[in-house]
């Protein structure tokens, strides 16, 4: 007699798969994916195609490689939407959009080698460009479309769906973009975008190694800037999140294997900081109003707003230590993304940044016109025309500032470093001395006019 096999059916597996066919159906019957027009002065913020493999530079090269300079790469990420232009959405519930810093992340290589006689100019160089492969990467290209709704910009009936759509087909809201700083600790490198995990890549190859969660012990978003400590080489880390705990601070061990520390800083609201400073002793963090609010969301308002009313404050918290523990400084209102240094002078806590009076991010309506919102606020002001000026003129424009903390009096005394003839944002330092008290610095400078023109931010030059 025949043996009668019975047949197995996976049934959680077969109504997971039902059901993601179910909300696709919904999504491409309710919402239509848009390209964001670019227009020819934003032609930088385009999609680039991968090259496939390294290729030699041999124009548009201006002056000469010094006879000293070492061999190496260097190497950047930037956004790179994966199908054509940040993709946008429109439905009945309206409009959402991707803001102007998304984008799939793409890394840009350059590979400087020796190739000769130096001293007759013998060297080399490659370039070669990939696309970090997160896990929404791979899985929107294999889709071979857009397929994550934007979820930050928008109409809130949109974002809201998007938001609640994105979790149930993907278990995640947004994509893991990857987009923002590549970083190095314990010998290995990274790609970070803002509110996601860190992906080791191989800089040799351009290779995605996988994700970097610490062991596990990390499960929240992680600062794009995070930085090592002076002295024990350990990575103080940041991540913020729309629910509660709104912030989070970790210390990574040297060698990269284990989360050491970890402490919930028990803010009241979520501000996006954007990146954290170190002295020799204590971390510094960056409690300014620009938010992100899943409850004014609800309400009909922004999921992310700067509020030019809202308080500013300056966290500093010796190591390795609770909210407890956290000294906060009232300061002036401001939005400030990132920081060139901060250092301990005595009984003060020094910070550098690039401080401006508004964010450029998101801006009020970013499904409809960002660009004519950036032009206002990016016009540098007129003195000659003071009766003509716009309250909120330039105001996106940041400049080098300083804040002083005293650690003992409580007392704070700001200024700019160098007034505010010239605008200048992403600073750098030597890591040598970050940390530390430092003379030079150098960031890059805002071409004001430029950027009033084409409604984005064009830099013309650096400033040491």
């Amino acid at each position: 007699m025949e043996q009668v096999i019975p047949m197995q059916i996976d049934v959680t597996k077969t109504f997971k798969n039902t059901s993601v066919k179910v909300l696709d159906f919904l999504v491409d019957s309710m919402f239509e994916f848009v390209d964001q027009e670019f227009l020819p002065s934003q032609s930088n913020f385009g999609p680039v195609n991968e090259l496939g493999g390294e290729v030699a530079v041999t124009s548009g090269i201006r002056g000469k490689i010094p006879d000293d300079f070492p061999e190496g790469i260097y190497i950047r990420n930037g956004p790179n939407p994966l199908f054509g232009g940040l993709k946008s959405t429109r439905s009945v519930l309206g409009k959402s959009s991707h803001l102007w810093i998304e984008g799939e992340g793409m890394l840009h290589a350059l590979y400087f080698s020796r190739d000769g006689d130096v001293g007759d100019g013998g060297w080399t160089v490659q370039y070669n460009n990939r696309h970090v492969e997160t896990e929404t990467f791979k899985l929107e290209k294999q889709r071979n479309k857009p397929s994550f709704l934007p979820a930050i910009g928008g109409d809130p009936p949109a974002i809201l769906s998007a938001y609640l759509l994105n979790l149930l087909r993907f278990g995640k809201v947004n994509k893991y973009l990857s987009n923002t700083n590549v970083f190095e600790h314990s010998g290995k490198f990274y790609s970070i975008a803002e509110n996601h995990i860190p992906q080791e890549i191989d800089i040799i190859t351009l290779e995605t190694l996988g994700n970097w969660d610490v062991s596990g012990a990390w499960n929240r978003p992680f600062t794009s800037h995070p930085k090592r400590a002076p002295g024990s080489e350990e990575l103080i880390i940041l991540g913020v999140d729309e629910v509660k705990p709104f912030m989070e601070i970790g210390i990574i061990s040297a060698d990269g294997k284990e989360l050491i520390h970890k402490a919930d800083l028990k803010l009241n609201r979520c501000s996006l900081c954007h990146e954290l400073g170190v002295t020799e002793r204590y971390n510094v963090i960056m409690d300014f109003p620009l938010t992100l609010d899943i409850n004014r969301l609800v309400n009909g308002g922004p999921l992310v707003e700067y509020n030019h009313e809202g308080y500013a404050r300056i966290g500093v918290m010796p190591r390795y230590v609770d909210a407890d523990s956290v000294r906060l400084f009232k300061v002036e209102p401001n939005c400030t993304f990132h920081i060139i240094n901060s250092f301990e002078d005595g009984d003060e806590v020094v910070v550098w940044a690039c401080k401006a009076l508004d964010s450029v991010i998101p801006g009020p309506d970013m499904a409809l016109n960002q660009f004519g919102w950036l032009r206002r606020k990016l016009k540098p002001t007129s003195t000659s025309k003071e009766n003509d000026i716009s309250p909120d003129e330039g105001n996106l424009l940041s400049h080098a500032y300083e804040w002083r903390l005293n650690m003992q009096s409580g007392e704070v005394n700001e200024k700019y470093l160098t007034g505010k003839r010239l605008s200048m944002d992403f600073p750098m330092i030597n890591g040598a001395f970050s940390g530390y008290k430092n003379r030079y610095g150098d960031a890059q400078v805002v071409d004001s006019v430029a950027s009033s023109a084409s409604g984005m931010l064009k830099y013309s030059g650096l400033a040491l």
